[in-house]
């Protein structure tokens, strides 16, 4: 999907980083895990036809939902953020029962008048039902949101964990807690991972990156605490537009996400 408020190419990023992984090995020595040993299975890509977010809609949840049906976990690579919507309703779950946490710069809560975009797909789950208490939000920055979406943010009832809060806490602590809470009252969490969360040095291809974002590092360790989580289960890696990216730093990293992901699915 690419249907981004920036001009771009994110719907080439899929292949892009499919290529991205074959640059790693599968072994990761913290948690002492070869992912040799999971089982893993690549849909391939959904065509949208030229279709608008709102005309594919149908056809996107469909197909997301019958071809991760069997598996334990899933991740979805975008695209944009366009995707998150549907790929939380392909859960298949009444969406009060579901849990969102969102790596993200943005609150992506755009109003919903010129249709869907990136930047709005979290107001639509809003106007589709998700309570706003089922909402974490990791890695807001400053000066990244109006403060008209921050005060949308606050009336319904979604938490926001800044940049700043994540560095001043630890992105353990911080991860760990959004999870628990989650989890204490939902059947399922979803996890949208939008790179711009990173900081720009470590996020060229990301036009919503802006410096003072979280590392690379961090992001790693944040999904392999999500892929471990038994009530995590789906994660989408989405904003990454590959044609700006300068030495393959943006896909290389979105690459070890999914990898890191895996490893906490494995160590389930």
């Amino acid at each position: 999907m690419n249907n981004s408020i920036t001009p771009g190419h994110c719907e080439l990023a899929p292949a892009v980083i499919r290529a991205a992984l074959k640059r790693y090995s599968l072994y990761d020595p913290d948690a002492e895990i070869d992912l040799e040993c999971l089982r893993a299975r690549d849909c391939g890509d959904f065509d949208f036809a030229n279709e608008s977010p709102e005309a594919a809609f149908g056809r996107t949840v469909k197909f997301i939902a019958e071809t991760t049906a069997d598996s334990t976990c899933a991740v979805l690579l975008g695209g944009d953020n366009g995707i998150t919507r549907p790929g939380l309703h392909a859960m298949g779950l009444d969406l009060r029962d579901c849990g969102l946490l969102t790596f993200d710069a943005h609150h992506d809560l755009r109003d919903l008048e010129r249709g869907l975009t990136d930047g709005n797909p979290i107001r639509a789950l809003l106007e589709d039902g998700l309570p706003g208490k089922n909402v974490i939000q990791i890695g807001i920055q400053a000066f990244t949101n109006s403060r008209a979406y921050a005060q949308v943010a606050r009336d319904a009832g979604i938490a926001v964990v800044t940049v700043d809060e994540v560095y001043a806490t630890g992105i353990d602590t911080v991860v760990k807690r959004s999870l628990e809470c989650l989890a204490s009252e939902r059947k399922a969490i979803y996890v949208n991972l939008d790179v711009d969360v990173l900081d720009r040095v470590s996020a060229p291809a990301c036009p919503g990156s802006r410096p003072g974002g979280l590392q690379p590092w961090m992001l790693r360790r944040a999904v392999h605490l999500c892929g471990r989580h038994r009530s995590v289960r789906m994660m989408d890696i989405v904003g990454v537009d590959p044609t700006k990216d300068i030495a393959d730093v943006t896909c290389l990293a979105a690459a070890s996400f999914f990898l890191a992901f895996a490893s906490g699915v494995a160590s389930r």
